[in-house]
């Protein structure tokens, strides 16, 4: 980090700015070269994931299986869990391969979520979807169902005895799996139904925590796994996961009241990765704004 590099710029939110002096005006290229670097490394991270995907699902006979998997699994927004992933490996000294089915099995369990959430002539609680329905509900209700194991079938395909991953890659199927059960994000969704007519503040907060915030911890704590990481450190950036994603929910719901949560959330993150060091770790901070968490919400 340059010298002067003390206070965060609570304009932006997002990287420190250069400490002002009474007779040297301060300069902001560090704080653009900082921002070029955090959008470019989670860019890149998301163009790779996009890529494996659309090798692994290519449109192919039966057409009608796999032109609708396609289909929604580019539709549906993204998801930072899936990139987290890959940079929670490569934090830990793994390589970004070792992640890549993982990453895109991440995004696969977002999108089958997503597409129960918002099915075609259904009125989700609290759905903003912006999803182009291009098939009939029962199609995208079974692609939905199908999309989950096929995410699991890519992580098994990646096992590797040359690689000695076997063992790691099972691990994280076993992770993906959790965090689409009843303990996960289907948890979350059944909470959810109730939120139209609720205004519970801490309910809200446990259904982002059990649908993104479970989404986030496993991508992190997969990437971990992958990275071949201890266990102490595969915990703390399983809990860094909850914790920004469960933010990430938060701020989707577009509520007032949670501003002060937040704040705690992002500085109980930057806290889990306290015992980190290296250049990634700025660029994770800068790819989630915990820096904005110092400076106020």
């Amino acid at each position: 980090m340059a010298h002067g590099l003390t206070h965060f710029n609570t304009k932006s939110g997002l990287f420190p700015s250069i400490t002002k002096s009474k007779t040297t005006r301060p300069s902001t290229r560090p704080v653009i070269l900082a921002m070029t670097r955090t959008q470019t490394y989670r860019a890149t991270i998301e163009s790779d994931i996009e890529s494996y995907l659309k090798k692994a699902i290519p449109i192919r006979a039966p057409e009608s299986v796999f032109e609708p998997m396609h289909h929604l699994t580019f539709a549906a927004p993204r998801t930072s869990a899936s990139a987290l992933c890959v940079a929670a490996c490569e934090l830990v000294g793994g390589d970004r391969s070792d992640a890549m089915a993982a990453a895109a099995a991440v995004h696969l369990m977002h999108v089958a979520a997503y597409t129960h959430e918002n099915l075609p002539l259904t009125d989700g609680p609290m759905s903003k979807s912006e999803i182009q329905h291009k098939f009939d509900p029962n199609i995208e209700l079974l692609t939905g169902d199908g999309i989950i194991p096929f995410g699991l079938e890519l992580m098994a395909r990646s096992m590797d005895p040359t690689r000695n991953n076997p063992d790691r890659i099972l691990r994280a199927i076993i992770e993906l799996t959790r965090v689409m059960g009843s303990e996960g994000i289907v948890e979350g969704q059944y909470h959810e139904l109730g939120l139209n007519q609720l205004n519970d503040l801490e309910l809200i907060e446990y259904v982002c925590k059990k649908k993104e915030g479970t989404l986030h911890a496993c991508g992190a704590a997969c990437g971990a796994i992958l990275g071949g990481c201890d266990e102490d450190k595969i915990e703390k950036l399983r809990r860094f996961g909850l914790y920004v994603g469960t933010v990430q929910g938060l701020l989707g719901k577009n509520r007032s009241g949670f501003e002060g949560r937040i704040k705690e959330l992002k500085e109980l993150a930057v806290k889990e990765l306290e015992s980190f060091g290296g250049e990634k770790i700025e660029l994770i901070r800068g790819v989630f704004e915990l820096e904005h968490s110092l400076a106020g919400v």
